[in-house]
């Protein structure tokens, strides 16, 4: 879909319009890019146990160093734009997982607070530029605004495609068609007549959720370790990222040497895009209404039915306490030593800022632990539940058998002290 609407040249620098023309290789690498944002800050927060905070930290700088690549270019360049949205992309995921795993805020405030937000950021642009579309950022002031716009959309995006989830306990998979057909009615709407920006943004921001929702289908396991855990093709978020990556290099690749969605490029081998009447763009627009509208009474529906999702688990088993040293009086001390040990070397490891190396200790008790089960659970079922309870305490702080990224060091050592404290 275009984006063609009348401008009014403001002060600013002048240059050629800075991003690509809006065809279905655009709308192809959005979506690879978004896919990337969810399977790579995973891999990097979650796989390398950087940890959740360090590695929004990371993507921040890396963001700032690119962007002011991209801002200093006098035209759209394939390589560094879609750079740009790549990190835009992982950045924008990464401060909404901090809102929700690190601050604990409900989904559907984060969803509202950027929902204000992206409003306030268009209505300033609006009322600076007198133009949202995105073929008019041929100034400075509104190559700010528009990437300023994209990162606030990934990070909404990631927001509402995540209460979707909670709310509705959909699989991945399944979450993908609902996007998908956001943006299919969306482009049906725009060429019956839709405002064409208010169009291209509304998908732009469904892209994020559909991109998310492909990433964690094809990064789950097959099998769910716990109820409503997502289930998918079992690649993994780093071969997940690898084939993404790939992909959008290929790409970029074959942008750079067609130059196919360069604006000048594209209109001289197009005809111009002629906008609908005022009768219809209203029309249209209560066509956005129904949308919504059918898509509220979906969730709605969805979210009465059975199901299992997200949400933090009931632990039934925090209620047997047991004083330090108790819960193992009867179980052998060869198998008390071996979790000691492992909780110990976690422990070290977290207050040295070793994290990958907590988090792979962490792994291995958990292993230990449910490999022993059927033996410790026979010799003393309440001193098994008591010590179960804190075993799964230590495994929340590190986002192992949980659904939540992993928690701050300080965090994963009072976990693990209190359980050596309960071992004996």
């Amino acid at each position: 879909m275009t984006t063609t609407t009348p401008t009014r040249t403001r002060s600013g620098r002048l240059l050629l319009n800075k991003v690509p023309e809006v065809t279905i290789w655009f709308w192809v690498i959005k979506i690879l890019c978004t896919t990337v944002g969810e399977s790579f800050a995973d891999w990097i927060n979650m796989t390398l146990g950087v940890g959740l905070v360090n590695t929004a930290w990371i993507f921040t700088v890396v963001l700032a160093v690119v962007l002011a690549v991209q801002l200093r270019l006098k035209r759209y360049v394939p390589l560094p734009y879609w750079l740009t949205v790549v990190v835009v992309s992982v950045t924008g995921t990464l401060y909404t997982d901090i809102l929700t795993d690190q601050l604990n805020v409900p989904l559907w405030i984060s969803s509202a607070v950027f929902s204000v937000l992206l409003a306030v950021v268009f209505g300033v642009w609006w009322l600076r530029e007198r133009t949202l579309s995105i073929h008019s950022v041929t100034t400075s002031s509104r190559e700010a605004f528009y990437w300023l716009t994209v990162l606030v959309t990934f990070a909404l995006g990631t927001a509402t495609g995540d209460w979707t989830l909670e709310l509705t306990g959909w699989s991945p998979g399944a979450s993908v068609l609902l996007p998908l057909g956001l943006i299919a009615a969306i482009t049906l709407l725009w060429k019956a007549g839709a405002n064409p920006v208010l169009s291209f943004w509304l998908a732009y921001i469904l892209t994020r959720p559909l991109g998310a929702n492909i990433g964690d289908w094809l990064a789950s396991p097959k099998t769910a370790q716990n109820p409503g855990d997502p289930t998918g093709l079992d690649l993994g978020t780093f071969v997940t990222s690898l084939i993404f990556l790939g992909l959008i290099l290929a790409t970029v690749i074959y942008l750079t040497v067609t130059r196919s969605d360069v604006t000048e490029t594209y209109e001289a081998a197009h005809a111009p895009h002629t906008a609908a009447g005022l009768r219809r763009q209203r029309l249209a627009l209560g066509g956005f209404g129904l949308l919504a509208a059918a898509t509220t009474l979906l969730l709605v529906w969805a979210h009465s039915q059975p199901h299992t999702g997200p949400a933090p688990e009931a632990d039934t088993t925090t209620t047997v306490q047991l004083a330090p040293g108790q819960a193992v009086k009867d179980f052998p001390a060869s198998k008390v030593d071996a979790l000691k040990a492992l909780a110990s070397t976690s422990l070290h490891d977290a207050q040295a800022g070793n994290a990958a190396g907590a988090h792979t200790a962490a792994q291995s008790l958990r292993d230990l632990w449910d490999a022993d089960q059927p033996m410790l659970q026979s010799l003393d079922d309440t001193g098994w539940t008591s010590l179960d309870a804190q075993m799964d305490q230590v495994l929340k702080t590190f986002g192992i058998d949980h659904p939540n990224k992993p928690l701050p060091a300080a965090q994963q050592e009072a976990a693990l002290t209190t359980l050596l404290t309960d071992l004996g």
